[in-house]
């Protein structure tokens, strides 16, 4: 009976130039390996040290790439290791096996989401309605099944973020910002569901995660044991639950460390309890 983790990538294991600059220590800077290439530019990085243990733990494990990315962009990454098998994106609306969406999936997410919230077109109208262009540089729909915007942060109005927040809690919708993005997501798309589904048909008798968002919270508090870096909204709000353990590392190191807790935790003992069921 395997153990199975569900990782966040993006400012958890893997990197932008943008994350680095604000997390990458002074003193002996670790040396980094790219791991995603886009329009002939390097965009995300890990450590040579992070990519020899993730190259490790897809041996000791069901390793489940999970993030809130695209299937396309998504597929730009090209992380160390045995290919995964299965991998999360969409932040759940898609589980991919063997690169290719489970359509039955995808079908039963988007009946949940119809019935239980409001409609993506209102969510996308309120934001163009509500934004200022001289903070938003772009607009965009994840496949049809939320929406982000990207902006200059430090034009971003600290109020504008919360009462959009406010108004997307009612209508079924939740609100993350992370780095230069706000997401305006569905609350029934949720990377724990999919992470439910992949560890029954893996048969895990364990289940480990880590993330750094309020995007991930769901998938950490779902978990047997999980991990969060100290960067982060979840860093920032506090946030905790049973299982899961703050770390203090920041930035590519809390990457590191995140790898060293998966591989150590996968290679313990099997237990029977789990937390997916």
């Amino acid at each position: 009976m395997p153990v199975l983790v569900a990782s966040d990538l993006d400012r958890t294991l893997i990197y932008s130039a943008a994350a680095l600059a604000l997390t990458m220590p002074d003193a002996r800077a670790p040396r980094l390996l790219c791991v995603e290439v886009h329009e002939s530019r390097p965009l995300s990085f890990m450590t040579e040290t992070s990519a020899a243990l993730l190259g490790a733990l897809g041996d000791a494990a069901v390793f489940v790439p999970t993030t809130t990315r695209t299937r396309k962009q998504y597929q730009r990454i090209n992380l160390p290791g045995p290919e995964p098998r299965y991998a999360i994106c969409a932040n759940g609306g898609h589980l991919l096996v063997d690169g290719v969406s489970d359509p039955d999936w995808h079908a039963g997410v988007t009946a949940r989401l119809a019935a239980r919230c409001a409609p993506l077109a209102e969510v996308t109208d309120h934001l163009l309605a509500t934004a200022d262009p001289a903070w938003v540089r772009k607009q965009r729909v994840a496949e049809d099944l939320f929406a982000y915007l990207v902006v200059e942060r430090e034009l971003l109005p600290e109020e504008w973020v919360g009462e959009l927040a406010a108004w997307a809690d009612g209508r079924g919708w939740s609100v993350s910002l992370q780095g230069r993005k706000i997401y305006a997501v569905p609350k029934p798309l949720t990377k724990s569901a999919a992470m439910r589904e992949i560890a029954e048909r893996t048969g895990a008798h364990r289940t480990l995660s880590a993330g750094d968002s309020l995007l991930d919270a769901d998938l950490l508090a779902a978990t047997d044991r999980a991990w969060r870096p100290a960067h982060g909204e979840l860093a920032e709000a506090e946030w905790t639950a049973p299982g899961v353990t703050a770390l203090p590392e920041r930035g590519v190191l809390a990457g590191e460390r995140i790898l060293r807790e998966f591989l150590t935790a996968a290679r313990e003992p099997a237990r029977t309890d789990t937390r997916t069921g």
